[in-house]
């Protein structure tokens, strides 16, 4: 592994000097692992980007789709409506995820594979950033494996005012899955609006080999309006509202047979519905006073609901829940640089949440209820606050160092509600990073950081009484303590005038992490019973590499991603770590002709995966064998025909292989054939 990182190393250095030739550099700007903008070459952290260029060439059924191929993240997926990324070994509520700036973790999110990612509409989304390790001084609780960002289109401000309005059509063969969208905005000198709706329909999937998969299909509904105000050339004012509606997604890996399986788990399981309402006021002041540069304000008010119908296999009582978190955000945070080598960056913020739970069983002979516990204490709450400060110190000629801290206060209330006992967990923590810049020269950058982490155990932690995957029965444990991280990155960074990269090895220390452990015991139906416990430690370390090499008239470009994680689990015994991702990657071909016309064509693989936990090889989603490697070939192309038309057509997995992501539930589309319409007025 050493000979491959120092191969790696070689390889980004010769690109850097092979085409450190030319005028224009090819900066890529992020917004995420500073709180501000920044070229990626200037942050110590691993940063990866799909840019609006980028995603306008794709055609995501949902979210994570966008996060396929890129640098430092590997995607696992239940059922073709869900699925999250995998950071640096991590997932679910161990990545903070945020939208606009703004949590869309909430108190339910698992530590493992959940939906709610996918429960905003990817037609809205003009940029995705992915901050790769811990960023406990700005971001803190969750933040461990790193952060996702999305960021949502506006309409523009501060322009001459034009209408504008766009109509997509899009049509997928592998899973019949049709969209519609509409944008309708107006831009302003002092005001601009936009407004939206999706819709889609998804069949269920055709795998590899003409493989037909039954309930994998989905529908889904989505609708935005957001308002810009620009009362001054200093004051901007914007309101946002994003919603997001599927009816009933049935859970693949529930109702067909797993492995080491021979009937399925459930009779009936199915997410219904789920959804998701997001209201979001944002206020920027800039040039505030000669001490502040900028204050910018946040204020956003969350409603996710993950009700549930299941029914174990054999029984005749059905099961309907709700599930709801109300989550209430405030964040203010300043820019000020006090002095010549200094910039700052400091605020605080507040979250609060609350949980509605409650679950009714009807008996399908008889019609009769019974009473039956909810999945999480009704009336649960989880509250934080935390204060942060952040500096980016020019330390010489060469050198720039990033300094920061944050306390973070989190205090969660489980009542009795239902189940006769609860518990209140307070949590208290002061978490930091420090990371370093170094300028080589001929736009080469070598950069190092070590942060700590941490995560409060949440609701879905301490209080989440139902079902599982793999034929197992989770009970409440009310006594969990925090997880924490301690992550060391070191690294190469290059912006050059026609090729950027970069490649970084970290190691990430990973204690107390909450884990569920077998019992020992059965329920009545047969299920294995379960509970989260402190009970591991992880060490996890990894190679991340990606860049893009553009010719010299930019229209040809050649890119490449490279990842590699390895993990060791410690819980008494030591074992591989669990849903580890293979050695995977991405190797591609783009090109494009002005704004006419482009073609992309690209490779995507991933390794055998054999390395499994004993966790792993109780999933009925992972083959005890491992997860077989695999390539795809996959090539597209789009024309616009004239200002107001354009056309893509796009070939996935063109040699129809079928294959499974490590860890997912459901096998990956087989050849998919792809067709979108773009109108605009």
């Amino acid at each position: 592994m050493i000979r491959l990182s120092t191969t790696i190393l070689s390889i980004t250095v010769w690109f850097a000097s092979a085409a450190a030739q030319d005028a224009t550099k090819l900066e890529e700007v992020q917004v995420t692992a500073g709180r501000a903008e920044q070229t990626t070459s200037d942050v110590p952290a691993g940063v990866s980007i799909v840019d609006t260029d980028a995603l306008e060439r794709q055609a995501p059924v949902i979210v994570a789709d966008l996060l396929r191929g890129i640098t430092g993240a590997f995607v696992q997926q239940t059922t073709p409506g869900q699925g999250i990324p995998i950071i640096r070994g991590l997932k679910g509520s161990e990545v903070l995820h945020l939208v606009d700036g703004m949590r869309l973790n909430n108190a339910l999110f698992r530590n493992a594979p959940n939906q709610y990612l996918a429960l905003v509409d990817p037609n809205i989304v003009s940029r995705l950033e992915v901050v790769r390790g811990p960023s406990p001084s700005l971001y803190g609780a969750d933040a461990m494996g790193g952060v996702v960002q999305l960021v949502s289109a506006l309409p523009e401000i501060g322009v001459i005012p034009v209408f504008l309005g766009r109509l997509a059509f899009d049509y997928a063969s592998a899973d019949a899955a049709s969209l519609s969208h509409l944008t309708l905005a107006q831009s302003g000198e002092e005001l601009a609006y936009a407004l939206s709706t999706s819709y889609q329909d998804v069949g269920d999937r055709k795998a590899g080999n003409d493989t037909q998969l039954s309930n994998s299909a989905f529908t889904s509904r989505a609708a935005r309006a957001a308002v810009r105000a620009l009362p001054h050339e200093d004051h901007e004012w914007l309101f946002d509202m994003q919603y997001l509606h599927q009816p009933g997604t049935p859970r693949h890996d529930e109702l067909v047979p797993g492995f080491g399986q021979t009937e399925p788990a459930s009779a009936v399981f199915s997410f219904e519905p789920n959804e998701r309402l997001h209201a979001h006021m944002r206020y920027q002041w800039r040039d505030v006073s000669d001490h502040i540069d900028e204050l910018e304000m946040h204020a956003g008010f969350q409603r996710i609901r993950d009700d549930r119908r299941n029914r174990d296999r054999g029984s005749s009582m059905l099961r309907s829940e709700r599930n709801e978190s109300e989550l209430l955000g405030f964040t203010m945070q300043l820019r000020s640089t006090p002095w010549s080598l200094h910039s700052l960056t400091y605020g605080i913020e507040a979250y609060f949440d609350e949980v509605r739970s409650s679950r009714t069983a009807t008996d399908i002979t008889t019609g009769a209820d019974v009473a039956v516990l909810s999945r999480f204490p009704d009336g649960s709450t989880m509250n934080s606050r935390a204060a942060y400060v952040h500096d980016q110190l020019t330390a010489g000629h060469r050198l720039t160092l990033d300094v920061g801290a944050r306390y973070s206060q989190v205090d969660v209330s489980l009542p009795a509600a239902d189940r006769g006992t609860g518990a209140k967990v307070k949590v208290d923590d002061l978490t930091g990073n420090i990371g370093a810049v170094y300028d080589v020269g001929s736009a080469v950058k070598l950069v190092a950081s070590v942060g700590r982490g941490f995560r409060a155990p949440n609701i879905f932690d301490l209080g989440t009484l139902g079902t599982r995957p793999g034929n197992r029965f989770n009970i409440a444990n009310p006594n969990l303590s925090p997880e924490e991280v301690l992550t060391i990155d070191a690294g190469i960074k290059f912006a050059g005038t026609r090729f950027i990269g970069e490649a970084l090895v970290w190691n990430a220390d990973y204690r107390d992490k909450i884990t569920s452990v077998l019992t020992g015991e059965m329920d009545t139906a047969g299920r294995v019973m379960v509970q989260a416990q402190n009970a591991a430690s992880v060490d996890l370390w990894g190679l991340e590499a990606g860049g893009r090499l553009v010719s010299h008239n930019g229209q040809v470009e050649f890119s490449g991603v490279l990842n590699y994680t390895r993990g060791e689990e410690s819980n008494g015994v030591t074992q591989p770590a669990d849903r580890i991702p293979p050695l995977n990657g991405r190797i591609g071909l783009l090109i494009r002709n002005e704004s006419r016309w482009w073609v992309e064509a690209f490779l995507r693989f991933a390794t055998d995966q054999d390395r499994l936990s004993d966790r792993d090889l109780d999933d009925p989603r992972i083959d005890p064998a491992g997860t077989a490697g695999w390539v795809t070939a996959n090539v597209a192309t789009g024309w616009r025909i004239n200002d107001s038309l354009g056309l893509q057509l796009r070939l996935n997995n063109m040699l129809d292989r079928r294959y499974r992501e490590h860890g997912s539930g459901i096998d990956a589309p087989g050849r998919d054939l792809g067709v979108n319409i773009e109108a605009r007025f």
